[in-house]
Formats: C-alpha cells, structure tokens, sequence
C-alpha cells in the first residue's frame, strides 16, 4: 500500500522522498483506517435496547455530525443527520448514542449521502420495529466546492422516510417542525 501512495505522489508531480512526504504513506494508510472505521462496524452491534414502556412519540436525535468521503472522487463531504423513529408501544427504544453511532458506522465508509439515510432507516427499522423512521441530512459536499462546477454555498439535503413518517402527512410535519425548532 505505501508504494502505491508513493507513486499516486508520483503521479501528481511530487518528490515522495522530500522531507515532509517521507512519512506521508504511513500516515495516509493510517487516516484510512480511521475514516473508513464503518467496514468494521456492523449496526447490530451498536443496536443496544430498551423496552418502549408505551411510549409511541417521535424519538428525534437532530444535528448529528457527520463526516464521510464521496466514492466517485474520495472527496470529503460533511454536515448534519437528523435521525428520528416513531417506536411501537410494544417494542423497544434504543439509547441515543447509538442513533450517532448508526449514523457514523455508515458515514465512515464510501459512500453517497442518499444511500447513508437509506441504511440508517433500515437498520432502525430492522432492529427496533418502530412505526417509523427518518433520517434527513444536510451536507457540503467539496467535490462540489473544490472541483467541476465549483459551488461554494451549496448544500445538499436528501432525507429517507420509512412507516409513518413516509404514510402520514402530520408525522412528517410534526418531524420537519421539531428539526426547525
């Protein structure tokens, strides 16, 4: 793997034997192991529950940093999720850490941002069997920013909406009303 970073540095014109790139390789392949963390998680793990008591109301973890990297230019993309379920009286309720845990363990990988909201609402659905669950997100996305069309105050939002909030207009409402508040 160092070679191969050696000659992506190479490529871009650069002396891989220069001072301050002697080491770049080791670090590199180090901060791969960290930002791509997600191919080692698997939701379920995380996914520690409770018993709902009754409770049917939205359950809302808004403003949920979030970094990933883009997998058509492994570019950075960052931002905000907004993660919510509705649980089923009956069922279980999960500790609000692991909403940001579920968020992370998808962000850490290559990914595309619709395709995170898609995998966190599954996973929610899966292992909580809630009414329903949403997860909106809000990110900056610099193959935008520093590359191609070069958009500086672009922002993308994609939401995914499972049950309810996808079948009912007021749970939709009262979601996007407690994100804006």
């Amino acid at each position: 793997m160092k070679e191969n970073i050696t000659q992506q540095l190479q490529y871009i014109g650069e002396d891989p034997s220069r001072e301050g790139l002697v080491d770049t390789p080791k670090r590199i392949i180090k901060s791969w192991d960290e930002l791509y963390c997600g191919y080692n998680q698997e939701p379920k793990d995380v996914m520690t529950t409770f018993s709902a008591d009754g409770y049917d109301q939205i359950i809302l973890l808004k403003d949920i940093e979030l970094y990933s990297m883009c997998e058509h230019h492994m570019l950075p993309f960052f931002g905000k999720a907004h993660v919510a379920y509705i649980p089923h009286p009956e069922k279980k309720i999960v500790g609000i850490s692991k909403l940001a845990r579920l968020v992370d363990i998808y962000a850490r990988r290559l990914q595309i941002q619709e395709r995170i909201g898609e995998q966190v609402t599954s996973a929610l659905m899966k292992y909580l069997e809630p009414q329903g669950a949403a997860c909106i997100i809000e990110a900056t996305h610099m193959c935008m920013r520093m590359r191609g069309v070069a958009k500086q105050q672009s922002t993308m939002c994609t939401s995914s909406l499972k049950g309810a909030f996808f079948t009912s207009a007021g749970a939709r409402i009262e979601l996007m009303g407690l994100i804006k508040g």
